[in-house]
């Protein structure tokens, strides 16, 4: 897939990515619909594993394309929201904290922070973005913090993410015993779906307006869009 260059390709490739899943989740919903009741109570478990991998799998593509997106802009720290210039030094903090340094590596990494602010932001570190194959809601509240996005508009969510998709999904891949009632299914697929439409709206609001940007500070920025090949 090519490179989000633009707000449009952005949009774009997120939308294209979304599509699919959500063809996979309403279609298997309708499969369950169909099904007699022994074939149904199989289906359902499938739904919450397919659910949960196409919620983990969309927030990872939707949040590494947005920040892939805004480093093509290759903006200087400075010119860019404060959570970037975190985003840039936390692999270090996280590899500081593991080991014994001396004094004056710490003050290399201070003068770093202190003399960043005229670096350019163009490279995605994608470890930031790590579902840890358990993408609860303290998980991806982490994830939208590494893309500056609020998370009060998903608070409402938190408990089923955590109790109603996630620990259903690591009881069915353990293999154990858990089953969801049918009546369970619509509520099931309809949360997942509308909150990866929530995310990706999210990411996409700051693509068009630019929220990734400094508060008044957009000067430059049809200028700054690279061209194709660059």
């Amino acid at each position: 897939m090519s490179k989000p260059y633009t707000d449009a390709d952005f949009s774009a490739q997120i939308t294209q990515d979304r599509t699919w899943r959500l063809k996979e989740i309403t279609d298997l919903k309708s499969a369950i619909d169909r099904a007699d009741n022994r074939l149904r109570r199989v289906l359902l478990r499938a739904l919450v594993t397919v659910c949960y991998a196409h919620w983990e799998g969309y927030v990872r593509f939707a949040a590494q394309k947005y920040l892939e997106h805004v480093a093509l802009r290759k903006f200087q720290y400075g010119d860019l929201d404060r959570q970037f210039l975190r985003n840039y030094f936390l692999p270090r903090l996280e590899a500081l904290s593991r080991s014994k340094v001396s004094i004056k590596e710490r003050c290399i990494l201070v003068d770093d922070v202190l003399d960043s602010s005229v670096r350019r932001f163009s490279r995605v570190n994608t470890d930031l973005v790590d579902t840890k194959a358990n993408l609860s809601y303290g998980v991806f509240s982490e994830i939208c913090q590494v893309c500056a996005v609020p998370t009060a508009s998903f608070e409402d969510k938190a408990d089923f993410l955590d109790i109603f998709l996630l620990k259903r999904r690591n009881s069915i891949a353990h293999g154990e015993e858990t089953y969801i009632e049918y009546d369970d299914a619509d509520d099931l697929a309809s949360q997942t779906i509308e909150m990866m439409r929530k995310f990706g709206d999210a990411l996409e609001n700051h693509v068009y307006l630019k929220a990734y940007r400094l508060p008044g500070d957009l000067s430059g920025t049809l200028s700054s869009t690279p061209s194709v090949g660059s």
